[in-house]
């Protein structure tokens, strides 16, 4: 019965252990929350009293609102201290009362628990020496330990029995105290506390808090008002300038100015990274009296570009960029190429530079003056001849070379052969033949002389030569040259024997393109190897087309326009391949046109060279196999004589063995005649017999 009442003591115990922890920790919450609003109050304070320490951009002296903001942090800080002040309360009548219940009382039981289980343990174990002693007359010594230890462990087992019941039953009282005392605690605390704020909230505060009120009210008022005339003013905006938002606008509508003498605007300007590489850069430009200025995004303040007086400046073309003009120091020592974003901003930076180069920023009157120039400011607009373009009538005419060398002669030529200018135009290009836009399929699969493959055309390739199982035909050859251009167009032709049939082409194909709105182009990599011509997809790697370069037979670059090239290729015209017919690709390029021309005519020499180097070691070989040939047949002569001197000693050998065996013949059947003749008519028929 005492066991079964100690485990419902126990199991109330543990329920009570449970149910304290979980207050504690709750209680615990509401005063680290009263720490930390302690804390936050005496922060907001001291943040309060160091507004009066800033200085805000826009801000300006408000004394209204320093001494406002003042008279809040003055009133926080009472409060905070009221804050501080609960939070001590708190810490002593309400967390001190249930954190000693927790730590001393409830800890109390577990230990005496403990150590009655242990007394319980050591006296049965004594029970059980005890129990196991014999009833024989034994050693005495030994019984009077089994008994001492009965005695000893039995009363240890009895006091700390009396200990452990004693204090599960004062937890029953303590319980209940340890529950009211931490209440009681929080109540009077939260009591104090709002005796104290009433004190501090006096009716003098209540009217400062009104009248702060009525404040606030009217500047959201002022706020409404403002934002509503603001969004009206960007309504007007938005409608006044939706005509602006455009890159370029109608330079009918919003024509240039041609009288400033002072700009600003973004710019893109040009910069060299390397030999023939360069970049463009966007930044704020403005002229500063005779100086031009650029700031960089982030900047503080903008830096000299160049001085513009007596500069000059000029329209020009730049890698296929619009709206670029050139600005030329007045010692010829620096310039600078910048492109514009419209065409009205290009035509006011080059008025404004030319009227600042002038001087004419320094008179009374400048827009006066400036419109004087405004004739020789247009004349500058219109774009200016390349040093190509300028100095083309000054080059010599170059003279046609062998029909030999035809086919690498023509390329990069820009002046026309006196045998072939009377050519009309319609022997050059039939009137009404259709024209590929577009790359549709490869043209290498229908060429003569190559191998027909399932995988040949859509085979992805390296312009820079490749690795692997299958070796490329390119693999070895000693020119790899790679440019970027875009596909025009193509055509037949009727000849290919003078550069006249490449400017043809490119003017029907370019009038063809403006006359049906073609202006899709497709762009691709021309890798120039001493083999063939290929056409490389630029994502892909794909080879495109593929053009043999013994077909390629005339290449030309425009007269004028040097980015627009082109190449006739002679191919077989289905099954017969005695009927030659001939296709002029027309591309256009990044301003190296000539240069590709170059690099072909550079690819046909050195193939023409590697052919004749292969024809070359071809009879080399030829004759090579020759002479083998030859002294095959007189080691083959040499080994039939050698062969018949050994016949010849044999048979001589042969001939003396045979006489002397002749000879010994002779010699025995004369004794055997004289012995038979001897021996009688008996001794004959015995020697017979025998």
């Amino acid at each position: 019965q005492t066991r079964s009442l100690l485990g419902v003591f126990e199991e109330d115990a543990a329920a009570i252990s449970s149910y304290i922890n979980q207050l504690f920790q709750a209680m615990h919450r509401i005063y680290d929350a009263q720490n930390e609003l302690s804390a936050a109050t005496h922060l907001t304070s001291k943040l309060l009293k160091e507004y009066e320490k800033q200085r805000f951009p826009l801000g300006g002296d408000d004394e209204v609102m320093t001494s406002t903001l003042q008279q809040f942090a003055k009133v926080i800080d009472e409060l905070s201290s009221c804050h501080a002040v609960l939070s001590t309360q708190l810490a002593d009548a309400m967390m001190f009362p249930i954190t000693q219940f927790k730590e001393r009382d409830l800890k109390e039981i577990l230990t005496l628990k403990e150590v009655f289980q242990i007394a319980s343990n050591d006296h049965d174990a004594a029970i059980t020496r005890y129990s196991r002693l014999s009833k024989r007359k034994e050693n005495e010594k030994i019984k009077a330990e089994v008994t001492e230890d009965v005695y000893t462990s039995r009363k240890k087992q009895h006091q700390t029995m009396m200990h452990y019941f004693c204090a599960l039953n004062s937890l029953q009282y303590k319980k209940k105290i340890s529950l009211l005392e931490p209440l009681l605690g929080y109540m009077q605390a939260q009591i104090s506390f709002f005796k104290m704020g009433s004190e501090n909230l006096t009716e003098q505060l209540e009217e400062f808090l009104t009248n702060i009120g009525t404040s606030v009210q009217n500047v959201r008022r002022e706020m409404d008002c403002e934002v509503e005339n603001m969004q009206q003013t960007i309504e007007d905006l938005e409608v006044a300038s939706d005509p602006l938002y455009l890159p370029d606008p109608d330079p009918i509508k919003f024509p240039a100015h041609r009288n400033l003498t002072r700009k600003a605007g973004y710019l893109n300007t040009r910069n060299k990274t390397g030999l023939v590489s360069s970049s463009w850069e966007r930044q704020f430009y403005f002229t500063q009296g005779g100086n031009l200025m650029s700031q960089a995004r982030g900047d503080v303040a903008g830096g000299l570009v160049m001085d513009i007086d007596n500069c000059s400046v000029m329209a020009v073309d730049c890698e296929d960029r619009r709206y670029c003009f050139q600005i030329t120091s007045f010692d010829g020592k620096k310039s600078s190429i910048l492109q514009a974003e419209s065409k009205k901003d290009y035509e006011e930076w080059i008025c404004t530079i030319n009227n600042i180069s002038k001087q004419i920023y320094l008179s009374e009157n400048p827009e006066e003056i400036a419109a004087r120039v405004n004739q020789s400011a247009l004349e500058a607009v219109t774009p200016s001849p390349s040093f190509q373009q300028r100095h083309e009538s000054m080059r010599p005419a170059v003279q046609s070379r062998p029909p030999a060398a035809r086919t690498s002669s023509t390329g990069s030529l820009g002046s026309d052969s006196a045998a072939l200018s009377a050519l009309s135009l319609d022997s050059l290009v039939a009137p009404d033949t259709p024209i590929q836009f577009d790359i549709i399929s490869p043209v290498s699969e229908d060429l003569p002389g190559q191998a027909k493959s399932s995988g040949q055309s859509g085979r992805r390739t390296n312009p820079f030569g490749e690795c692997g199982g299958s070796k490329p035909e390119t693999e070895d050859s000693i020119l790899h040259q790679l440019f970027i251009v875009r596909f025009l167009g193509s055509m037949e032709v009727k000849s290919d024997e003078s550069p006249d049939v490449v400017y043809e082409t490119m003017r029907q194909i370019l009038a063809a393109r403006a006359i049906h709105n073609v202006f899709r182009m497709t762009e691709s990599h021309l890798l120039v190897t001493c083999d063939c011509l290929k056409l490389i997809d630029p994502q892909t790697q794909v080879t495109r087309l593929q053009f043999p370069l013994p077909s390629v037979v005339l290449y030309a670059t425009h007269q004028e326009n040097k980015r627009l090239f082109g190449f006739v290729l002679r191919t077989s015209a289905g099954r017969a391949e005695s009927h030659q017919t001939s296709i002029c690709y027309i591309f256009e390029s990044n301003n190296e046109g000539e240069k590709i021309c170059d690099s072909v005519g550079l690819a046909k020499q050195i193939a023409f060279h590697a052919e004749l180097d292969r024809k070359a070691s071809e009879k080399q070989k030829e004759i090579d196999r020759v002479k083998e040939k030859q002294q095959k047949e007189l080691n083959k002569q040499k080994q039939i004589e050698k062969d018949l001197e050994e016949q010849s000693r044999l048979i001589a050998a042969s001939s003396r063995s045979n006489q002397s065996s002749t000879e010994g013949q002779f010699v025995v059947v004369s004794s055997s005649q004289s012995e038979d003749s001897d021996l009688g008519e008996d001794g004959k028929k015995k020697r017979e017999s025998e």
